[in-house]
């Protein structure tokens, strides 16, 4: 159990058999009436937020998440299978478990699997990822227009807007948060 008056922004709760985390919260002591806890939850199955406020000093049950890296094996259809980096052991995941993050992983990539017990609750793929690009236009000389932009279908399926002096077979860093183009890698 923790305290709502022990809240810090990614924080695990569970609350209604459903798994939160505290994405922002805010005590709040107004003049008249008892002080309270305003927080914004992510429902960690779901990827919904909700609005919560607490009562001050609420006893909330904690939930104790487990962080296991992982390497992704390969892809069937909607499943992709992972690989435990310390036990060896697979385990298969469909796709709609990774959600946006499935359009940047390539085979061999490691990420961290999110647990609760023996369920999946979440997947982490890193921050920043390189892929190559496998399709786009050919920039044009002189057409330097500042900040233009062209579509570029990357080795996964991913369609990503690089600047024009990308081409084909160049590898570039993706920021996985936006989905945007940082640099060529």
């Amino acid at each position: 159990m923790i305290s709502t008056n022990e809240f810090k922004t990614g924080i695990t709760i569970e609350m209604d058999g459903e798994i939160y985390s505290v994405l922002e919260f805010q005590h709040v002591k107004p003049g008249k009436g008892a002080a309270f806890v305003r927080t914004k939850l992510k429902n960690l199955r779901s990827g919904s937020t909700v609005d919560h406020t607490f009562r001050a000093g609420e006893k909330v049950a904690r939930a104790h998440l487990e962080r296991k890296e992982m390497e992704y094996l390969y892809r069937d259809d909607d499943t992709f299978y992972l690989m435990d980096a310390e036990t060896y052991e697979q385990l298969a995941l469909p796709a709609e478990t990774l959600g946006e993050g499935s359009k940047y992983l390539k085979e061999n990539d490691r990420l961290t699997v999110v647990m609760l017990g023996e369920e999946v609750v979440g997947v982490d793929v890193p921050i920043t990822v390189v892929l190559e690009v496998a399709d786009t236009e050919p920039g044009i000389k002189g057409d330097t227009a500042s900040g233009a932009t062209k579509p570029a279908t990357m080795e996964t399926g991913l369609v990503v807007q690089v600047p024009l002096f990308v081409n084909s077979g160049d590898k570039i860093k993706i920021d996985t948060r936006t989905g945007s183009y940082l640099e060529r890698a």
